[in-house]
């Protein structure tokens, strides 16, 4: 391949990215209002659930601490937890009742209905992921989703109150824009604390 044909391929990679990253700009509204939701349950006690199913359950990992251990000093650490992290409960989850419901079970016995619960699927189409939010959303919890391509059955079923979609079918560039998402949510809740009087109006959801 000549240098210039590797320029072209490193110009449709680069498009192939940008491309959703635009369309999350073009989401801005969306996903303020998700923040905003986000940051009122947390003032009012709430904690928030993330659960993801394969690479997603890295990620659901990584954005509890995000929430827990700020990497920025000084930001306000707030209660989050991973249901991908106990191996113990979910394998036991998985033998008793099946994999698809080793998120829906440890929320019926861990969440409050202050709480927040992110699912994160790079399709919207995986089970256990799409059951959790319902169970979830049946408990009066915040549910929000981060879901790629059209959201899948996430979108469909409208399991979340709040689905925010990587407009991509390449799983890679789906996951590289989740993480961008994540950071978003993180510092915007954190923005909205930062301006309590914004949170005493009345969140969306």
């Amino acid at each position: 391949m000549s240098r210039s044909g590797g320029a072209d391929v490193l110009d449709a990679l680069a498009d192939r990215r940008i491309r959703p990253l635009n369309d999350l700009a073009e989401h801005a509204e969306d996903i303020a209002r998700t923040c905003h939701s986000m940051a009122t349950r947390f003032q009012r006690g709430g904690k928030l659930l993330v659960f993801g199913n394969g690479g997603p359950s890295t990620d659901a990992q990584h954005v509890a601490v995000e929430f827990v251990h700020p990497v920025i000093v000084g930001k306000r650490a707030l209660p989050a937890l991973s249901l991908t992290s106990d191996v113990a409960t979910l394998t036991g989850i998985a033998n008793r009742e099946g994999l698809a419901e080793v998120f829906a079970h440890q929320i019926r016995f861990l969440a409050e209905p202050l709480d927040i619960a992110l699912g994160l699927s790079t399709d919207g189409d995986c089970v256990n992921v799409v059951r959790g939010l319902e169970q979830a959303r049946d408990l009066g919890l915040l549910t929000v989703a981060l879901t790629g391509d059209r959201g899948g059955a996430i979108a469909a079923r409208r399991a979340a109150d709040h689905v925010l979609i990587a407009a991509s079918a390449d799983p890679r560039v789906v996951k590289e824009v989740h993480v961008t998402m994540y950071h978003i949510l993180w510092e915007l809740v954190h923005v909205f604390f930062e301006h309590p009087g914004v949170l005493a109006q009345e969140a969306t959801a």
